[in-house]
């Protein structure tokens, strides 16, 4: 008698785990056609892991593409950089990439963009960032059609700061353009885009060590680098940071990027200024001192004794920001619109290694 009640027990619970079984293979069933039947991209789901929710595309480029999101864990906005490896070279991968990270391990500082979190799976790298709400300074400038001298001077003082910070760590940016300068809701400029970056330390007599490397965009690049001799990466972010000036100024590049030969032929010749917008003559200055020939252009260290330069660094943190109207540009867009893919394309600058 107890042999059949033990037997019909066990059919029970054999018939319970049956039922129970199968109830998990249908939830995973749909649990996975839910999956396959998802828009969402892999990286979303790998995201959302991380408190990541994905927003809007920013811009794309050739492998890589830059998203808004918002971060849960720290409850801000943020950007986020997505590299694909598949598509991207095997000398940026092995090269270039680890100097961008390492470089984004080391910032730490009001001026440079903030890089909260970094995720390699098997197929991408995730940079998570700090967001800026007001753009890019190049699309700044289009729409004001140039900076007012005081504002530019807040904002140079900003980007020099930004940039001694990397240099003081023997880290040169190598690709300063208005492009690579992003302003946040207050619109302190912060200095973006390491993918060039590259530590270079000095020997014990005070040398630093040449590059023989192509970086970064010709209307930014220094003459020695359009003439393709090796040279010092930190004077060559000095040459960058003048063009960006003059361009703040002025509203437009002081050389034509257009036909290499005449572009070569300008950066060797004293710059010149136009007459409109009317810029002061200390201002004027500084840039000739940044946009000089190599034996005789300033050091970083040196352009903060400039005269000009110290009036606008003391008083840069008076006063309300600026109130611009917002940015076109996609970067600015809430983060909760549609998420539809938007084919704004990042400038992709070619390098001759």
């Amino acid at each position: 008698m107890k042999d059949d009640e033990d037997n019909n027990n066990n059919t029970q619970d054999e018939k319970k785990k049956k039922v129970t079984n199968e109830s998990r293979t249908e939830e995973t069933s749909r649990a996975e056609s839910s999956l396959r039947k998802s828009k969402k991209p892999p990286n979303d789901h790998i995201l959302e892991a991380q408190g990541i929710i994905i927003g809007k595309t920013l811009g794309k480029g050739s492998f890589a593409v830059v998203k808004s999101a918002y971060d849960v864990n720290r409850r801000i906005k943020v950007a986020v950089k997505i590299i694909l490896k598949k598509e991207a070279n095997q000398e940026y991968l092995n090269k270039f990439l680890p100097r961008e990270m390492d470089t984004m391990r080391i910032c730490n500082h009001p001026n440079l963009i903030s890089v909260y979190q970094l995720i390699e799976t098997t197929s991408r790298h995730f940079f998570i960032m700090e967001f800026t709400e007001k753009g890019d300074l190049l699309e700044l400038i289009k729409q004001q059609k140039y900076i007012e001298e005081n504002l530019a001077g807040r904002w140079f003082t900003q980007l020099y700061d930004g940039i001694t910070y990397l240099h003081d760590r023997s880290i040169a940016h190598r690709d300063i353009k208005c492009e690579n300068l992003l302003l946040d809701q207050h619109y302190t400029l912060k200095v973006s885009d390491f993918g060039f970056s590259k530590q270079v330390h000095k020997a014990k007599s005070g040398t630093v060590a040449l590059s023989e490397t192509y970086c970064g965009s010709y209307a930014y690049a220094a003459p020695e680098l359009l003439k393709g001799i090796a040279y010092n990466v930190f004077l060559s972010d000095v040459w960058s940071t003048g063009v960006v000036l003059y361009t703040m100024v002025y509203g437009l590049l002081p050389f034509d990027d257009s036909d290499h030969k005449k572009l070569l032929k300008q950066v060797q010749s004293t710059v010149k200024f136009p007459t409109t917008p009317v810029v002061s003559n200390k201002c004027q200055k500084i840039i000739l001192k940044m946009l000089a020939k190599l034996k005789v252009r300033v050091h970083l260290k040196k352009l903060g004794e400039d005269e000009w330069f110290k009036e606008h660094y003391l008083r840069r943190e008076t006063g309300p920001p600026p109130e611009f109207p917002s940015p076109k540009k996609n970067m600015i867009l809430d983060l909760f619109e549609s998420t539809q893919m938007q084919d704004s394309q990042l400038e992709t600058e070619s390098s001759n290694l």
